[in-house]
């Protein structure tokens, strides 16, 4: 196997994704403008998309990170509006779409239409997550969006295997649709609830070994997302779910467990993300080899029609699904926020699809039952792929002014600097009590400047919060807290120059050496941590 042109593809894409970090540009649209250039220099391997390595390689842990990072309650609280997207918004796209298809291609088959606009229903869950990070969106605009991507993957290769078989003259009905509908959905639901439990127990056990603890932690999504697909499921839906699941219970696992699996789980998705989107643009000499009878201007004048159907759709879905539940039910308007046009207009602005409509294009079978061709498989693949690259660029070039035109409020950093400090003066008295409590006992016997230098840690952590609130140096415009992990820093900077001239003079041997520089990383880790909340 020739790994040189997998080796090229992530230091490329990892290159391109760093540089996107010093301009305006989002680094999903440069990774694809780097992707559509690469594919035209000679030399450069051909990267055709292939859907037997995306989907059960690429997707589980990229929706794995996903969900890790969402919050459990918060998509529970805001269920309503994240089923109507991820379930009902693609059913409804997917049958916009394959209706518009059928109605503007010549000779295309309603079913195949149908699989093309099952192709391109989903918004991209690596994109939606990308906007949510770089726009400092809304609280539950962000929830709403990342909990769509995690779950409409599902929805819509179940849609595309429905349409698919029916293309493929297998004979699918619709009690047929909805009976595969159920599997996928209640069986990767279940196979997740299933396995999360056992998964979490076995992290909890293996509190002594961190690297063991992680190694699973990199398997995990692979086994949910096989143990599901292995009996029909949806693999998508248990991924999600036993991601949920371990997210919210992180808390049990051991400290260094989790800023290892921290460290790790942010390196794969790096690298991934970044993979992903240059994988997209240096799909486009293979799409283009393809077209065949179809002429460029052609293809170009139905991929307009496509991208306008998949860009309106979503807007025709989205107003009702706000506003209409709201209408018709006084439970709903108690429960739930007020809102404003502004949102559901970004929601339905903020619909860039990616690597998995690709993916899905892809494993489209060349031939039907009986052995003729599947008819325009090839214009699918362009459109799929002129869709995608057109809601990347038009979409994402355009979503940041758009926010900042409609002054969409984003969060309010001193209330949640407020609530930070509040939640932890209440934790600090809590053990502050427990402090007192142990050292009555003789057992824990402590000199007096040890126990004091106990109760200064917990004091230093409640009031740097509240610091940040305060006045500021007119010098430097740091907070007091600021500045205390400033010079931390510039101290243990120091120290660690100091262990190592003491190696190099051989006055303490590396293993000594790393001991020491891992309490000192450990320290700043805790104070950079702090100070970027």
């Amino acid at each position: 196997m020739d790994v040189m042109p997998l080796l090229l593809l992530v230091a490329g894409s990892a290159g391109v994704a760093g540089l996107a970090r010093r301009t305006p540009v989002p680094a999903p649209l440069l990774l694809v403008a780097a992707g559509l250039g690469a594919a035209y220099i000679p030399g450069i391997p051909d990267y055709t998309l292939d859907p037997h390595i995306v989907l059960p390689l690429l997707l589980p842990p990229l929706l794995h990170t996903a969900a890790l990072d969402s919050s459990y309650l918060d998509l529970r609280a805001n269920l309503r509006p994240v089923a109507l997207l991820s379930f009902g918004y693609v059913l409804f796209a997917t049958l916009a779409v394959g209706y518009a298809a059928y109605l503007v291609i010549p000779d295309l088959p309603l079913t195949a239409a149908l699989v093309l606009g099952a192709v391109v229903a989903p918004p991209d869950a690596v994109a939606a997550s990308a906007i949510a990070r770089r726009l400092g969106l809304p609280h539950r605009i962000t929830t709403i969006l990342q909990g769509e991507s995690l779950v409409n993957d599902a929805t819509a290769i179940t849609a595309y295997k429905v349409a698919l078989a029916a293309a493929l003259g297998a004979g699918a009905t619709w009690g047929d649709g909805i009976r595969e509908f159920a599997v996928a959905s209640v069986g990767g639901v279940g196979i997740g609830v299933v396995l999360m439990v056992p998964l979490h127990w076995l992290r909890c056990r293996l509190r002594e070994s961190a690297l063991l603890e992680n190694t699973l932690s990199l398997l995990i999504p692979f086994t949910a997302y096989a143990a599901a697909e292995q009996v029909g499921a949806s693999g998508v839906l248990a991924v999600v779910v036993v991601g949920l699941y371990l997210g919210h219970r992180s808390w049990q696992v051991d400290f260094e467990t989790r800023l290892q699996e921290d460290a790790v789980w942010k390196m794969v998705s790096f690298v991934l993300e970044s993979a992903v989107f240059a994988l997209i643009g240096l799909q486009l000499p293979v799409v283009l080899r393809g077209l065949g009878e179809f002429g460029t201007a052609q293809a170009l004048g139905y991929a307009a029609v496509v991208f306008a159907v998949v860009v309106l759709a979503r807007f025709v879905w989205v107003f009702p699904a706000t506003y209409l539940p709201r209408f018709l039910s006084a439970r709903i308007r108690d429960r739930e926020p007020e809102t404003t046009w502004t949102a559901p207009v970004i929601v339905g602005w903020a619909g860039m699809r990616g690597v998995v409509s690709l993916a899905i294009a892809f494993s489209i079978p060349s031939a039907v039952h009986g052995g003729g061709p599947f008819p325009a498989r090839d214009l699918v693949l362009f459109l799929t792929f002129t869709t995608v690259i057109g809601t990347l660029v038009v979409q994402g070039l355009t979503l940041p002014p758009l926010i900042r035109a409609l002054k969409l409020p984003g969060r309010d950093a001193q209330a949640e600097t407020l609530a930070e400090a509040q939640a932890q003066s209440e934790a600090s008295r809590a053990a502050e009590a427990r402090l007192d409590e142990l050292l009555r006992d003789e057992r824990n016997a402590l000199p007096g400047p040890l126990a004091d230098r106990l109760r200064t840690v917990m004091e230093r952590r409640r009031d740097s919060v509240w610091e940040r609130l305060g006045a500021v140096n007119p010098v430097t415009g740091e907070s007091a807290d600021e500045t205390y992990r400033r010079l931390a820093r510039e101290m243990i900077d120091v120290e660690r120059r100091v262990f190592v001239e003491l190696r190099d003079a051989r006055r303490i041997d590396d293993e000594m050496m790393r001991t020491l520089l891992r309490r000192l990383d450990l320290e700043e880790a805790a104070a950079y941590r702090e100070s970027a909340t």
